[in-house]
C-alpha cells in the first residue's frame, strides 16, 4: 500500500487532537487556530494521563462502565422506520446481500448460527466465538476476558484453513492533516520518563526500530522501503520470501503502551479472521504477527491508497454519487458485521478506508482544464482496529477523530455503536463534497457547526451533559457575532443546501445521510437499516439479475 509521509510535529503533541495535513478547504479560508485550546488539552492531560495512545486504560477494566452517563451503550433497538422485516433481522443474525448476489446471515458470537439462504436455499456455515474459554485468553491483553490468546492466534494463522490472500495493510495512525486522534494520551506521555523499553538490537530515542533496506525480519520478511510513520511506529513494505510477494508490515514502537495497544489490535483482528474465514466482509485481514526484540510486528496485504489520499492526489475532486454508492455499500456491510458481533470501530474516517487497488485511468478534463483520474476498481476495505471496543469492555469517554466525532461523545453522554453511524455520515458527505464537513478543532465550535448544518441540538441532550460550559439556558452557549461565529456562518450551511442536484439519487443519498446524522442515538438509523435504504436499491437489483 502506498503511504504519504506525514511528519509529526512534537510541539503539537498527541493530546485530544493530533496532527494532520491541511485540507483544501483551509487553503481557501483565512488562517485560523485549528488546534485544541490550552484549557482543553490541560483537561485531557489530567483526565487521561494513564491511557495509551488508543485511549485504553491500564486498569484493565473488563466490564461495561457503571457511569450513569454511559447508559447508552447497553441499549438494544428493534426494527424501526418501517423497514421490511422480511429476512432483514432474524433471531441471531442479519440478512446481508453478498457480492455474489446471495443473501446470507452475518455470523454472531456466543451461539452457533445456521440459517437457510433466502435466495438459494443453500446452507450458511455456522461460526461462534468462545470468549469464556480460559485456554484462549491472553493475560496481558487489554480485552483479556474476550480476546483470543495471541500465541493461539499465531498458530491459527499458520494452519492450512487460514486464508491470508485478502488481508490488508493498516494505515498509519499519525498524519499531518489538520485532524486529531482522539485517544492519545497527554503530551507528557511522550516524554522519556514515561517510556518502558525492553532490550532491543537497535532503537532510536523515540522507540522506533532502526533498520535499513534488506533487513530480514522473522527470517522471512525482507524490508524494501518505508511506507509511513506514525505515533505507534512505522509501516514498511517487505518482500515475503516464503511466498515471493510484497506485503506491508507494521512495526510498533518498543514502548509498553504501544505494545499493549498492538496486542489488543491483534486480538480483534484474529477474531475478525475467525468469524469471516470466507473473506465476505471488507474488513482488515491479518496475515501474520511476531515480536522482534520488543517490537510487535503485524503483517498485512499490500493495498492501495486510502480514500483521503486519493482525494488529495486528485485535487480533492469529489466522488460521483454512483462511486459513493458502491463504496458505501461495502463499508456499511463491514461495519454492520462488526456491530452484530458487539464491536464498535470508534475511529472511522477516510484515512481508514483503503482501496484494494488504486490504479487509475487519466483523462484530460476540458471543463476543468486539467487531468482527471478515474479509478479502475472501487473495492475498499475498512482498516485500523487499534481503537475497536467490545460492547462488554470499558468505554473511554473520548473516542473518534475530531471531525467524525458524534455529539454524544463531545457532550460526554456516553456512546454506543451509533457513534460509528455518525462517523460514516460525515464520511459520505466528505466523499460527496471532497472536503471535510466539520473542519474544526474546538468542541464548542464543532457543536455550533452541527447546529448550522443540522438545526438546534435538542435541549434534552444539553440538559444531560456534564460539559456545562457549553450550555446556557438549555441552549448552546454560542456567540454568532464572534469571529468563530462568523467563521461557522460563512463555511457551514443547512444540509440540503449542499445538494448539487435534485435528481432522485442525490435526494436519496441526502435522506440517508440525514438519518445518519441524527442527534438522538435512538432516532439515528442503524447499519442494518441503512443497508436496506432505497439508495442501495440499484445494487440489490443488479446483484439479483
Amino acid at each position: 500500500m502506498r503511504r504519504s509521509k506525514r511528519p509529526h510535529s512534537p510541539e503539537q503533541g498527541w493530546a485530544e487532537d493530533g496532527g494532520g495535513s491541511q485540507r483544501k478547504e483551509e487553503a481557501q479560508t483565512p488562517k485560523r487556530h485549528r488546534w485544541s485550546s490550552h484549557a482543553e488539552e490541560a483537561e485531557l492531560q489530567e483526565r487521561y494521563a494513564r491511557k495509551n495512545h488508543h485511549g485504553k486504560t491500564y486498569g484493565r477494566c473488563r466490564q461495561i462502565t457503571s457511569r450513569p452517563d454511559q447508559g447508552l451503550q447497553g441499549e438494544a433497538r428493534g426494527p424501526s422506520r418501517g423497514v421490511d422485516a422480511r429476512g432483514r433481522t432474524k433471531a441471531m443474525g442479519t440478512l446481508i446481500r453478498t457480492n455474489h448476489g446471495k443473501d446470507m446471515e452475518i455470523p454472531v458470537r456466543n451461539g452457533a448460527l445456521t440459517e437457510t439462504n433466502a435466495n438459494t436455499g443453500g446452507h450458511i456455515k455456522a461460526q461462534t466465538l468462545a470468549h469464556g474459554d480460559s485456554a484462549r485468553t491472553h493475560p496481558d491483553a487489554y480485552h483479556s476476558s474476550s480476546h483470543t490468546h495471541l500465541s493461539s492466534l499465531h498458530k491459527q494463522q499458520n494452519a492450512p484453513h487460514a486464508q491470508h490472500s485478502s488481508a490488508h495493510v493498516q494505515r498509519a495512525h499519525s498524519h499531518t492533516r489538520s485532524r486529531g486522534h482522539s485517544r492519545s494520551g497527554s503530551r507528557s506521555s511522550n516524554s522519556r520518563s514515561s517510556r518502558t523499553k525492553r532490550k532491543s538490537c537497535g532503537d532510536d530515542e523515540e522507540g522506533h526500530l532502526v533498520y535499513d533496506a534488506g533487513l530480514l525480519l522473522n527470517e522471512r520478511y525482507e524490508v524494501v522501503s518505508t511506507l509511513g510513520e506514525g505515533a505507534f511506529g512505522k509501516v514498511v513494505e517487505c518482500l515475503d520470501r516464503n511466498k515471493n510477494e510484497r506485503v506491508a508490515l507494521k512495526i510498533v514502537k518498543n514502548i509498553e503502551r504501544f505494545r499493549e495497544a498492538a496486542q489488543s489490535e491483534i486480538a480483534v483482528l484474529g477474531e475478525i479472521n475467525s468469524l469471516d474465514e470466507d473473506h465476505t466482509f471488507a474488513c482488515v485481514r491479518m496475515l501474520d504477527w511476531f515480536d522482534h526484540h520488543g517490537h510487535i510486528c503485524i503483517v498485512f496485504e499490500l493495498l492501495g491508497l486510502s480514500t483521503f489520499d486519493y482525494l488529495r492526489e486528485n485535487d480533492f475532486l469529489p466522488f460521483t454519487v454512483e462511486q459513493i454508492r458502491h463504496m458505501a455499500f461495502q463499508i456499511f456491510r463491514a461495519v454492520c458485521f462488526l456491530h452484530r458481533n458487539k464491536v464498535t470501530h470508534t475511529d472511522l474516517k477516510p484515512e481508514n478506508i483503503l482501496f484494494v487497488r488504486s490504479d487509475c485511468d487519466v483523462e484530460y478534463n476540458d471543463r476543468l482544464k486539467r487531468d482527471e483520474k478515474t479509478l479502475r476498481s472501487l473495492d475498499v476495505k475498512v482498516v485500523d482496529f487499534g481503537n475497536a471496543t467490545f460492547e462488554r469492555d470499558h468505554h473511554p469517554s473520548l473516542v473518534s477523530t475530531r471531525h467524525y466525532r458524534a455529539p454524544e461523545v463531545i457532550l460526554d453522554l456516553g456512546w454506543n455503536q451509533a457513534c460509528d453511524v455518525w462517523s460514516l455520515g460525515c464520511i459520505l458527505m466528505e466523499f460527496y463534497l471532497g472536503l471535510t464537513l466539520f473542519q474544526t478543532h474546538d468542541s464548542k465550535e464543532h457543536l455550533a457547526m452541527m447546529e448550522r448544518v443540522l438545526g438546534p441540538i435538542p435541549p434534552s441532550l444539553l440538559n444531560k451533559t456534564r460539559k456545562r460550559r457549553y450550555v446556557d439556558r438549555e441552549r448552546l452557549d454560542w456567540d454568532e457575532h464572534s469571529s468563530s461565529g462568523r467563521y461557522v456562518r460563512k463555511h457551514c450551511k443547512p444540509l440540503k443546501q449542499y445538494m448539487q442536484s435534485k435528481s432522485p439519487e442525490h435526494q436519496q443519498l441526502f435522506e440517508l445521510i440525514g438519518s445518519m446524522l441524527e442527534y438522538d442515538v435512538c432516532q439515528r438509523i442503524t447499519m442494518e437499516e441503512a443497508l436496506w435504504h432505497p439508495f442501495f436499491n440499484p445494487l440489490r437489483t443488479l446483484r439479483c439479475t
